[in-house]
């Protein structure tokens, strides 16, 4: 019942999305090195928008908006930002200057737009997160920006005057961002509330909270995408009536779907008998204490930086202390390492690849350009040892265990982001990363484990682990 279950939500997920998609053309090019993705119908004779996505996204993560204006008649051109996605060049520059990364981003949007830009006809931006402050200092500076609709926004270049025409949407969780949205609108209009629509001289605004909606939610979110074509056709002066489909649902449908069917799918695995890893509470404290201490007290110091991905060079060296310890203790209290399951290891990866696959297709990048396959591979360093440790102690583990076991890795990385802020702040982005990932894969691991032992099942599980690293954060040379 539940494989049915789980096939149903996958039928009807793969309906929405793919009826999201009809009728639309989606070519790719490149402007310079900078990838480009057009979403139009083959007849589509609209104004041109330019979309861009936020910090360690992806072109993927914007269709939500970038597919319903497409359906609507505009050319809808989205391109991700150096270091990120498909963009086979890093991000460089200093982070903390206005001249330094912020300057490199600004002149590839430029690019990006000159190259799109329809005579005559000003162009449209919509950026999230990181990209809208990139996005208002391109609209201060440039003639021919049409309306300009800003996701999560913050920058300090927004004034009374600039950007004239501006739409804010954020997630109605987001509490510090949506005040900064309203402070936005009320410096046009002092008395203005969120919800309204504001006009002083050439300048107009407005600011909406997309309901039950965060930092990432907020791009599938049918009210947002709905004020956003509508932003725009008024400025054009077009009227535009299309389906906003429901796709952040049917996201995790069909994902959360591939999750269920997985576990029917696992027990055709040929059983291995094999010693269940029963620990005391003493034993898991120690087996969570003691590395969650040495592993940064050891790694920190030593503050490697030879990989050009954001402290993924220290997170491999953290994961590879942190899986030793805990392996070296399992084998002192006599734990049985089996041996692995071919046949549950290929399961697993398999399974891994469909799931990239559907995320790639529909959510965010999941393919690696040929620049981080060395990456990578040197990140399975750390993450096999890990993850190899971290299926044994969960693979007969209670949920609750499990969460515990492995917050106390977490717990460990923000050790280490406490004794080098300045260093390594960019760990705490890994934390949702890493969430989603024991959610998935951890769940469908310790289902091989049940069949094929948990060796194997953390032998692929090191794999996926840093796949999704090696793909998920920007590529950055200093």
């Amino acid at each position: 019942m539940r494989a049915i279950l789980a096939l149903l939500a996958m039928i009807a997920a793969v309906f929405v999305l793919e009826t999201a998609r009809a009728g639309i053309e989606i070519s790719t090019r490149t402007v310079g090195a900078t990838p480009v993705t057009t979403y139009a119908r083959p007849d589509a004779t609209g104004p041109a928008v330019v979309v861009a996505h936020g910090f360690a996204g992806s072109q993927q993560m914007m269709q939500g908006y970038a597919l319903p204006l497409a359906r609507a008649g505009y050319r809808v051109h989205v391109f991700e930002f150096l270091g990120h996605g498909r963009h086979p060049d890093p991000m460089s520059g200093d982070v903390t200057t206005v001249d330094g990364t912020t300057r490199l981003l600004v002149d590839q949007t430029n690019e990006v737009i000159d190259a799109v830009l329809q005579e005559g006809t000003p162009v449209a931006l919509i950026g999230h997160s990181m990209a809208t402050d990139v996005l208002v200092r391109v609209a201060d500076a440039r003639t021919d920006i049409g309306p300009v609709v800003l996701i999560s926004a913050f920058s300090q270049v927004i004034d009374a005057d600039t950007p004239e025409d501006l739409l804010l949407i954020t997630g109605a969780w987001e509490g510090g961002l949506r005040a900064f949205g309203q402070d936005a609108l009320q410096m046009t209009s002092p008395a203005a509330v969120e919800g309204e629509t504001v006009t002083a001289g050439e300048v107009t605004r407005r600011a909406i909270a997309a309901p039950f909606s965060e930092h990432v939610s907020v791009l599938h979110s049918r009210v947002g995408r709905a004020e956003a074509l509508d932003w725009l056709d008024r400025f054009y002066g077009r009227n535009s009536a299309v389906t906003i489909w429901a796709s952040g649902w049917a996201i995790l449908g069909l994902l959360g779907g591939l999750v269920l069917l997985f576990r029917p799918v696992a027990r055709l695995l040929p059983p291995r008998s094999s010693s269940k890893t029963v620990l005391g509470r003493k034993q898991i404290a120690i087996a969570l204490f003691v590395p969650a201490v040495i592993s940064p007290l050891l790694a920190v110091p030593l503050t490697p930086d030879f990989l050009p991905v954001l402290v993924a060079d220290y997170l491999v060296l953290h994961l590879f202390i942190y899986g030793v310890v805990q392996l070296v203790l399992l084998r002192i209290w006599n734990v049985p390492f089996n041996r692995p399951s071919f046949a549950g290891i290929g399961l697993l990866l398999v399974w891994a690849a469909l799931f990239g696959f559907a995320l790639d297709r529909y959510a965010a990048n999941f393919w690696p350009t040929s620049g981080r396959v060395w990456i990578i591979l040197f990140m399975l360093i750390g993450a096999v040892p890990y993850m190899i440790a971290d299926s044994i102690l969960t693979a007969s583990a209670r949920l609750l265990r499990r969460i515990v076991i492995r917050t106390g890795f977490l717990v460990s990385l923000g050790f280490a982001v406490a004794l080098d802020f300045e260093g390594l702040f960019f760990l705490i982005m890994i934390a949702p990363v890493l969430v989603l990932y024991y959610a998935v894969f951890g769940t469908m691991g310790r289902w091989v484990a049940a069949r094929s032992g948990p060796v194997a099942a953390g032998l692929a599980l090191g794999f996926v682990l840093a796949w999704a690293l090696g793909v998920s954060f920007p590529l950055f040379q200093a």
